[in-house]
């Protein structure tokens, strides 16, 4: 039996303690692999498989640990410790990737006669290890382990550079006429008479949402568009130029070509005409959408002749209100934290047919960290935490952070949600129904990791599918978060304690088909930069410039000078040039959700057999296969194309 979970404890300890947890899972993973390479002829596959896994899982995990660490312990000692120990893992990590003799042991084994699983995770392999250049010659090696350890560092850096800089704008109370009653409260005048408003998403969503004065949701706005300018200015020129000399050292065209070979899409071209596919077929809607703001806006400027960035969430929430009927501020009450959570716990609960467990003492690295075992009967299935609320120093966005990948029979997986909610205290702590979709999309990766975690091989375990699948199940949970009987098991005012009225939740999911075709138009200009910067060549780029050139390509609003979104636009590190994976997954999430249609949102029954399909097999099949063994069919493009054109 696997046991008890207890991943956070290294978590929570002193840093020389975390260092050393970090040194001796380097230990581990080198002792494994000159097992691995001392063992003689003819080996035995899972013998040679099993040492392997073990040795990388070490690696792997510890690294989780420190990631969840750097991103959100509030010790800077701690986080400092956390870096300079991943740091040390990735370069081993690229050392085993680049070693020659662990490949040829590997590629030694014969396989025909293992499972599917262990040929499909041995295939893989196989091709991660040619992908990572292992069967280059050795100046050629050396060079690219240069590369990799120096791009993590560089992404480091990125990184903490977006997470540090939390910028502040001081406003006049009258600044806040618009805004919801118990955020005027929370936000009261200093000694000088000034309000004091953050980029952090509690403060920045809705005031840009709700702030009836243009100027300053433009002050707000700017301040935003300005984070980690201008130090990542040269740190973005620096991660650019290094993947693009490791592509081409590796004999791809550029880094894009090399990011697009083993996802779903399998090209550059294949992106790129995604990407032009989906902005054609949003772009009328998109069109009509932008001159709906317009003519609202002249409502209260005549002469207007154009839709500011700072105009856009404030005009489309007055459109929703006045000709939908739909007051956003007026379902926030219905959005308390607490009730929130549980009910994305209750449904889960339901539809999976598990149970979860608040572990009350379980060692967490912040008084707000909540600790839950997931259980299946009596069975324990895995654990997870909930870093809900933001604070100094910590992710600025929402994420499902790996912390245990799992294996059958030997570790359960655990996982950590990272995301900046309001936090309940002395107002009550009142939610966006945006919010709600986002608590749903990420417990839709932590499922997806928690169910795919008992894979016969760690290497198989949780989301370790195409990267471009990745989004759909989480995009496909928030469905949950539309429906109305659904919202009812849980919304609930929190004075009254009354649900959230139907016709409310049937007005709110109208209202959010309006501007839908500017929303994919958006998504689009973030894949075209997050693509075009990785396909063109890097020396002399001014990456403002692609900025300029595509914001207006795809975007009715033009660049707006002095602004510096794409430093502090964090995919560029993480997902590179492939963030057109999230719509791409959405094309698949629309199509899946259509057996939920057939069946019924809160119907264990299909819940139960898409966790069998797709999320318990981890990544063991193809996406495509995973996803036709649940529709039974191939996916299609017919079920997005309904959505997208749906009001």
């Amino acid at each position: 039996m696997p046991a008890t979970p207890d991943a956070a404890r290294l978590i929570t300890c002193p840093p020389e303690e975390f260092r050393r947890a970090s040194e001796a899972a380097l230990a581990t993973a080198r002792s494994g692999i000159e097992r691995l390479k001392s063992l003689p002829a003819p080996r035995k596959v899972r013998e040679a498989l099993e040492i392997y896994d073990e040795a990388t899982a070490a690696l792997s995990d510890a690294s989780a640990r420190a990631s969840v660490a750097r991103h959100s312990h509030p010790d800077e000692a701690m986080r400092k410790a956390s870096e300079d120990s991943e740091q040390q893992l990735e370069m081993l990590a690229t050392e085993i990737a680049l070693d020659r003799g662990v490949y040829d042991v590997i590629a030694s084994l014969d396989v025909s006669g293992e499972d599917a699983p262990t040929r499909k995770w041995v295939e893989k392999l196989l091709r991660d290890f040619r992908r990572a250049g292992v069967d280059r010659d050795e100046a050629t090696r050396t060079r690219v382990k240069e590369l990799q350890e120096e791009l993590v560092r560089i992404g480091q850096e990125f990184d903490r550079n977006i997470r540090e800089d939390v910028r502040t704008v001081e406003l006049p109370p009258s600044a806040l006429e618009g805004l919801p009653a118990d955020y005027v409260r929370a936000h009261a005048p200093g000694p000088d008479g000034k309000v004091r408003i953050t980029t952090d998403y509690p403060d920045l969503v809705p005031f840009m949402t709700y702030a009836k004065d243009g100027s300053a949701r433009e002050k707000l706005w700017r301040a935003n568009r300005s984070r980690a300018f201008p130090k990542n200015v040269e740190v973005l020129q620096r991660l650019l130029e290094r993947r693009h000399e490791l592509a081409t050292l590796l004999g791809y065209v550029n880094w894009a070509a090399y990011a697009t070979e083993d996802k779903m899409i399998r090209s550059e071209r294949n992106a790129g005409d995604f990407i032009e596919k989906i902005a054609t077929a949003s772009e009328e809607r998109s069109r009509r959408d932008y001159q709906v703001l317009l003519q609202r806006k002249r409502q209260d400027e005549p002469g207007a002749t154009r839709v500011e960035p700072w105009d856009q969430a404030y005009l489309d929430d007055r459109v929703k209100a006045e000709q939908y009927s739909f007051d956003s501020q007026s379902v926030r009450p219905y959005f308390e934290y607490t009730r929130v959570k549980q009910g994305v716990l209750d449904i889960t609960s339901r539809l999976f047919g598990v149970s979860y467990r608040r572990v009350a003492g379980a060692p967490v690295w912040h008084p707000d960290v909540e600790a839950y075992d997931v259980l299946q009967g009596e069975t324990q299935v895995g654990r997870f935490y909930l870093d809900m609320h933001p604070r100094a120093d910590k992710y600025k966005h929402a994420a499902q952070f790996t912390l245990v990948t799992g294996k059958q029979g030997q570790r359960l997986p655990e996982a950590v949600l990272m995301c900046n909610f309001p936090k309940p205290g002395v107002e009550p702590a009142l939610m966006q129904h945006g919010d709600v979709e986002t608590f749903f999309h990420e417990f839709g990766h932590l499922l997806h990791h928690l169910f795919g975690g008992h894979t016969p091989w760690a290497g198989l375990s949780g989301v370790r599918t195409e990267w471009d699948f990745v989004e759909a199940p989480s995009q496909m949970l928030e469905e949950w978060a539309r429906d109305v009987a659904a919202l009812q098991s849980f919304a609930r005012h929190y004075q009254t304690n009354e649900p959230l009225p139907a016709d409310v939740i049937q007005r709110m999911k109208k209202a959010d088909d309006f501007g839908k075709g500017l929303w994919v138009r958006q998504q689009m200009f973030y894949a075209a930069l997050s693509l075009e910067l990785y396909r063109r060549t890097p020396k002399g780029l001014d990456a403002t410039a692609v900025v300029r050139e595509l914001q207006s390509k795809y975007t009715p609003f033009p660049y707006v000078e002095g602004t510096y979104f794409h430093l502090s636009f964090g995919h560029l590190d993480g997902y590179s040039a492939i963030y057109y994976t999230y719509m791409w997954s959405l094309v698949i999430a629309k199509d899946l959700f259509t057996v939920f249609q057939d069946k019924g949102l809160l119907n264990p029954e299909p819940a139960q057999a898409y966790r069998r399909a797709v999320l318990e097999p981890g990544g063991s099949k193809d996406a495509a296969v995973l996803v036709k063994d649940f529709l039974g069919r191939d996916y299609d493009f017919r079920a997005y194309e309904t959505w997208l054109n749906a009001g």
